[in-house]
């Protein structure tokens, strides 16, 4: 299994280490088509990439295409902020950005107190090994379902870290809708039952470094040993062996743009 390309990476414009170029440079010394450069989204608190960056930082991410041939997607790692599923990418940003991940985090400026729960409540009862209860697994469900509805994402970074929904229903959603799972190499996120589960929906997966550091970009070792294990076809995965996904905010762009 090779990885073609890596959707999930930060820079110094979040919380990474390394600059647009240097993760383009590895990127090409790894042979990858195309990068993904997923800043932490506009309402996270101190790690998000701030709307007045964004001039600066498309300038910058086109002279490293530039300067190293790779293609890089103008992606964000946006935050779903509510149970109704809106995220910090608005339709109003669709025009400038590429790649549409999501997630639930935690430090992040919700709209309400109550929002609050789907981040910083979740991580409060993972710390404590608490048992989340049923009112907030399903609200937790719902705000991802409901961003898959009303958004075109492209892929769920790191479902259920630090966060607790019905993987199964939230994988039939993506399913149909055609946005991605992420199988991350930083973390797992799903235990082996859960991601066997999760693919009997039939949902298709990226594999994604979550990389905040140049030398994790393209690093898949860890996802390669759970999908081992869980057994998952390899023919499911959309970034490997020389293929490339179909995003959907590509497909909304190039009707609507």
């Amino acid at each position: 299994m090779k990885l073609t390309a890596d959707y999930h990476t930060h820079t110094v414009y979040s919380d990474g280490k390394s600059t647009l170029s240097e993760n383009l440079r590895r990127a090409k010394a790894l042979g990858l088509a195309e990068i993904g450069c997923t800043e932490h989204g506009f309402s996270h608190l101190f790690r998000g990439l701030k709307r007045r960056e964004l001039p600066q930082y498309i300038r910058e991410l086109r002279a490293a295409e530039r300067e190293t041939g790779i293609r890089a997607l103008l992606g964000l790692e946006s935050n779903i902020l509510t149970e109704s599923g809106r995220c910090d990418l608005t339709e109003r940003d669709y025009a400038n950005f590429e790649l549409f991940v999501v997630g639930i985090h935690v430090l992040v400026n919700f709209p309400k107190m109550h929002d609050s729960r789907l981040g910083l409540g979740s991580w409060l009862r993972t710390q404590l090994h608490a048992r989340p209860s049923r009112s907030l697994v399903r609200e937790t469900t719902r705000a991802y379902i409901n961003a898959v509805k009303t958004h075109p994402v492209d892929v769920i970074s790191h479902l259920n870290y630090c966060c607790f929904a019905d993987a199964v229903e939230v994988a039939k959603c993506c399913r149909d809708y055609g946005t991605y799972l992420e199988i991350s190499s930083k973390k797992e996120h799903l235990s082996d039952e859960e991601l066997a589960k999760v693919a009997d929906t039939g949902v298709r997966f990226v594999i994604n470094s979550d990389a905040h550091s140049t030398d994790r970009i393209g690093d898949c070792a860890l996802a390669e040993q759970q999908i081992a294990r869980v057994g998952i076809p390899l023919g499911r995965i959309d970034n490997i062996d020389g293929k490339l996904p179909s995003f959907r905010l590509a497909r909304w762009r190039e009707e609507h743009l």
